[in-house]
């Protein structure tokens, strides 16, 4: 199975040429590129958060293998879709599913599924991959969809994954893909996100999904990105580091109502 990109065109370049020229130039060299555990990388379209990702993919190794998690923004699928065996195409050419890790996501995941739906129009997945592929071609993945959830459920997929990964015997990045405060100004969505990114600096993923369900903070990927924690304290993370933040105000000059978006490394 393929899976045929959503968004090429619209959120990034549309051709080969177009799109490794705008990836060269957001993703700035770095002298001391350091492997991390995972990592929450923005996935709006490239010219409002793709100078915040490219700052956060120029600074860390891509190892062999990546999984990519992403919310189900249309809400359709399996509530925690692993997409299936095969390969993902965007303009730079194809990556494999890395069916190895699959298997062993399935067998540890309890409430993970084998589905192809969920991802067919999400685009938070895909906008991280041409980033991936560019610094490391020979890639393999891993995509999981993941809907609404409650804490306990989540942890228990991010304990999952741990598991998986450990039994896959190899390193293997974990990215959450998120953006940050929907839709507010500026200052609203600064104040609100500077709440979540406390918890998640903490690695406190709980903390992190109760702060943006009590205070309203619309980070659209907070699920994937509690996961992405619980897995990462499992396989020994012990410390956040906020790259980058920003929001869309930054390039259009409207400051009126942003999205806001944040890099952060786990490790």
């Amino acid at each position: 199975m393929q899976r045929q990109p959503a968004v090429a065109g619209q959120f990034y370049p549309g051709s080969e040429q177009a799109l490794r020229d705008a990836l060269s130039r957001l993703i700035p060299d770095h002298a001391s590129p350091i492997p991390v555990t995972g990592l929450i990388s923005p996935h709006a379209g490239y010219v409002y958060s793709g100078a915040i990702a490219g700052r956060l993919y120029g600074r860390i190794t891509i190892p062999a293998t990546v999984l990519i998690i992403g919310p189900n923004h249309h809400g359709v699928g399996e509530a925690a879709a692993l997409y299936p065996d095969g390969e993902w195409l965007t303009p730079l050419g194809t990556t494999a599913i890395n069916s190895r890790l699959n298997a062993l996501l399935l067998q540890h995941g309890r409430y993970l599924r084998s589905d192809s739906i969920a991802h067919r129009n999400e685009h938070s997945l895909e906008v991280q991959l041409p980033f991936i592929q560019y610094l490391r071609p020979d890639v393999t993945i891993a995509a999981l969809c993941i809907g609404h959830g409650d804490y306990a459920p989540l942890r228990d997929i991010g304990h999952g994954i741990a598991a998986a990964i450990r039994e896959y015997g190899e390193e293997v990045l974990i990215i959450a893909s998120s953006d940050m405060t929907h839709y507010e100004s500026a200052d609203s969505a600064r104040q609100k996100d500077e709440m979540a990114l406390e918890r998640a600096l903490a690695l406190d993923g709980k903390g992190l999904l109760e702060v943006c369900h009590s205070r309203g903070i619309t980070m659209c990927g907070v699920v994937p990105a509690t996961v992405m924690i619980e897995a990462a304290l499992q396989l020994g993370a012990s410390k956040a580091e906020l790259v980058a933040y920003g929001n869309s105000g930054d390039v259009s000059g409207d400051n009126r109502q942003v999205v806001g978006y944040a890099a952060v490394t786990v490790s």
